[in-house]
């Protein structure tokens, strides 16, 4: 078998034709990344609120 160039470089890469892999990443013409929209939610994402002390 082949190795693909847009492998991540684990060996486990299972990519589409249209260059979605397995793991979510996407081929974006260079390089293998997660797709923008998945980004933009990481990025506008709130964090998490402390839960209150009622002792």
């Amino acid at each position: 078998m082949e190795e693909d160039e847009r492998c991540c470089g684990t060996g486990t890469c299972l990519i589409n034709a249209d260059g979605l892999c397995w793991c979510g990443q996407q081929w974006d013409g260079e390089k293998m990344s997660r797709p923008a929209d998945e980004q933009e939610n990481l990025s506008t994402s709130k964090p998490a609120t402390p839960l209150e002390d009622n002792s």
